[in-house]
């Protein structure tokens, strides 16, 4: 009988915590529903979704300092070094022509940015008017990065600024990512006409090599001589990006877009979901950063519509403000959904492209606003 006590003291079954710790496994499986069925980031969630699980198991403590979460969390979580693996592989993934052709589409990445900084000061009018809601400026500057819809920054961000909040703020970012083609329309179609979706946008110019090449160089000196403190996520990024467009390292630039970001990601998403430990996830404090999530992204998509109706007003050349909503930098996802919608008003209406050039400006501006947040809450 005794062996049989303490054979029962050994189980999971007998070592539960709290009902917040069975709680979250069916938040976890959502996840991994999310990702699996539903085609949501499945990339993350998935790893993400098993994290947690992994997370909340009692006694065998997986994400503690000796645990192999708690480990990989502090190799490249901690230190920020993930995500700056992670911006090296999209840097080679990313083709920047499209924003080289029309630089004036910059400017709406730059706008879509807007929603970072909103919500930045809802957190922190939240945690003055609402119990149990207790955000610190980098707390709420870690929760505005959502806005972004970046998750590499998000995570970076929140690992410098707000780590107890890490878990939650990378489900909401990743989550309102995957939900790009559910949010995006109806704010799109509520601020623009019809004839303003129909607008064709003449074709863009072939862009020279040497202006690829020059570009990443010309980019990682202004940040470093402007706002050095976005200078680690521009230059990974850079830095990808001058890997492929060199076109004599092919080797360095596959590894990068592929065996490196592939690797990385998984180490990332598990290092995450190491932090939806129900003492740190089920709080008020989630709900808030949820909340506040998708006016992030909701304001985002708004601002870059918006100046892009500004533009078109004073520009010579037409200019749809469908492309203004790709400037959140869920790339390539945004800027297919601002082609599908514009398809829906003119089949002929080819807008890819087009909102290829926000769209990439948009992971420059997120990556921007970091640094600048980073300096704000030194």
């Amino acid at each position: 009988m005794d062996a049989l006590v303490e054979l029962w003291g050994a189980t999971g079954l007998a070592n539960f915590e709290s009902v917040g710790q069975v709680m979250m496994f069916p938040v976890c499986l959502l996840l991994l529903y999310l990702g699996i069925k539903r085609g949501f980031e499945p990339l993350l969630l998935v790893p993400i979704g098993f994290g947690g699980l992994l997370a909340n198991i009692p006694v065998a403590d997986i994400s503690g300092v000796d645990g192999f979460l708690g480990i990989i969390y502090d190799t490249g979580i901690s230190n920020g070094l993930f995500p700056l693996l992670i911006f090296m592989g999209v840097g080679s993934m990313t083709d920047f022509g499209p924003l080289l052709a029309h630089p004036k589409t910059a400017l709406l990445g730059a706008a879509a940015q807007f929603g970072i900084f909103t919500t930045l000061l809802g957190a922190l009018y939240l945690s003055e008017h609402v119990d149990g809601i207790n955000f610190d400026l980098g707390d709420a500057a870690a929760i505005g990065i959502i806005g972004g819809a970046d998750g590499p920054t998000a995570i970076f961000l929140a690992g410098r600024l707000a780590p107890d909040l890490l878990g939650a703020i990378a489900v909401a970012a990743y989550s309102y990512m995957a939900l790009v083609p559910i949010i995006q329309p109806p704010i799109m179609k509520l601020l623009t006409t019809e004839a303003e979706r129909q607008i064709k946008m003449e074709q863009l110019r072939p862009v020279k090599k040497v202006e690829r090449i020059v570009f990443p160089i010309v980019v990682l000196i202004a940040c470093a001589l402007l706002i050095p403190d976005a200078t680690p996520l521009v230059g990974a990024l850079m830095f990808g990006n001058l890997l492929n467009e060199s076109g004599v390292v092919d080797r360095l630039a596959g590894a990068a877009k592929n065996e490196l970001i592939n690797i990385v990601t998984i180490l990332l998403g598990l290092a995450v979901g190491s932090k939806l430990a129900a003492d740190k996830f089920l709080s008020p404090e989630t709900l808030g950063i949820l909340g506040l999530g998708l006016v992030a992204f909701a304001v985002g998509t708004a601002s870059g519509v918006l100046l892009a109706k500004l533009m078109n007003a004073v520009s010579k050349d037409p200019i749809n403000p469908l492309i203004g909503a790709a400037g959140v930098s869920a790339v390539p996802m945004a800027a297919r959904v601002v082609n599908k919608v514009g398809m829906e008003s003119n089949p002929q209406n080819f807008l890819l492209m087009h909102a290829m050039g926000p769209n990439v400006a948009g992971v420059l501006g997120s990556a921007v606003a970091a640094g600048v947040l980073l300096a704000l809450t030194k």
